[in-house]
């Protein structure tokens, strides 16, 4: 061909044999650019200025020394090679772009790209199916066991002591209702008596033919009300101690309880889907089924005796922490209630004494950190 015809405005690049850039033709491509230029106006001279919006001038070039660093050379255009589109194609191809658009590139080989970063939205989307789908199972699963239909697990022993134990519950809740009952009365009967003592003690100091009797009044009934206070001292303790035992410790057990009768409920939900899968015909559809659900059935088999075990081991502990704790009080609120009705004070104040009981004096405030030091 004697002369290939003019290319667009897209520069091409030549390579080498070796697969490097030519620049064989910059030298050239720096000739035909100083003769095209007008004659005094060297490459080296020219200079091009910029202004601002107010600026009158715009795209001035202004000739004189360029002063700066020179610019790089730009490639010279080349006529179109078959062996260099083979090479460019050969390299690009081993590049690979991810979606999002950014590329990385290893040494010596094909570009590797990390794993996909996984939607949020898609996790949440997959958690609630999963939800979803145990929750249907075991809401089958109790309207089963309530009409009689399906089969539950049932520990005998087990669900004996948990039965105790709410029962039990239920008759220390109510002790607990009737020794507040008897607390607040008791609180009454107190401030009657110290009111009742003090008018008393008015009327002695003001009717002289009856001091002596009214005075014997108002030390009976400044008595009374001083044991009735140290009464409603032991009571009160005794009031705290079942109540911490009702409402923390038993309440405590009784969570565990639930958490293990809902790993009851999931196991035994998975463990008729895995045997209505096995009365099922085996083919290459449903054993990749019968696998899911087997491992899914072994896992919440581990969970729900895992949580057996607790219940048994925490129950354990809460009886013998109940029979030392309700020994404890009982015994006190046997012994200050005698000592009261007795009219023994001595007695009283030493039951007190004997669980380190300390009385509030009423109408004392707690004391300031001063008066501590």
């Amino acid at each position: 061909m004697a002369q290939e015809s003019p290319k667009n405005s897209a520069a091409e690049i030549p390579v080498t044999s070796n697969g490097e850039v030519d620049d064989s033709h910059e030298h050239g491509f720096n000739r035909d650019l100083k003769r095209s230029l007008p004659a005094g106006l060297g490459l080296s001279e020219t200079q091009i200025t910029s202004h601002g919006f107010d600026s009158t001038k715009e795209g001035v070039i202004e000739a004189g020394a360029f002063q700066g660093s020179p610019a790089p050379p730009l490639p010279s255009v080349m006529s179109p090679s078959r062996v260099a589109a083979s090479r460019l194609a050969q390299q690009g191809s081993d590049l690979v772009v991810p979606a999002g658009g950014q590329r990385t590139q290893t040494k010596g080989g094909p570009v590797i790209l990390a794993d996909e970063i996984k939607n949020p939205a898609m996790e949440k989307l997959e958690l609630v199916r999963k939800w979803s789908l145990n929750t249907y199972k075991c809401t089958r699963q109790i309207i089963s066991e309530k009409l009689g239909r399906g089969s539950r697990t049932v520990d005998l022993e087990l669900e004996a002591q948990i039965d105790i134990l709410r029962d039990n519950k239920k008759k220390y809740e109510n002790i607990l209702r009737l020794a507040q009952t008897l607390s607040t009365q008791l609180f009454q009967m107190v401030h009657t008596q110290r009111q009742l003592g003090d008018a008393f003690a008015d009327l002695s100091l003001k009717s002289l033919e009856l001091h002596e009797e009214f005075g014997y009044n108002a030390d009976t009934q400044k008595l009374l009300a001083k044991n009735g206070e140290t009464l409603l001292g032991a009571i009160n303790f005794f009031i705290a101690s079942v109540n911490t035992l009702v409402n923390k410790t038993i309440e405590d057990t009784l969570m565990t309880v639930k958490q293990y009768e809902s790993a009851r409920i999931e196991y035994d939900a998975y463990r008729t889907d895995l045997e209505e899968l096995n009365l099922g015909p085996r083919d290459a559809n449903t054993l990749p089924k019968i696998e899911q659900s087997q491992h899914l059935f072994q896992a919440h088999k581990e969970k729900y005796d895992k949580m057996r075990n607790d219940v048994s081991i925490k129950l354990k502990f809460l009886e013998e922490n109940k029979v030392k704790v309700l020994h404890n009080q009982l015994v006190l609120f046997h012994n200050a209630i005698a000592a009261y009705f007795a009219g023994n004070q001595k007695q009283l104040e030493q039951t007190l004494k004997q669980f380190h009981i300390k009385l509030k004096t009423p109408g004392v405030d707690a004391p300031s950190w001063l008066e501590e030091q």
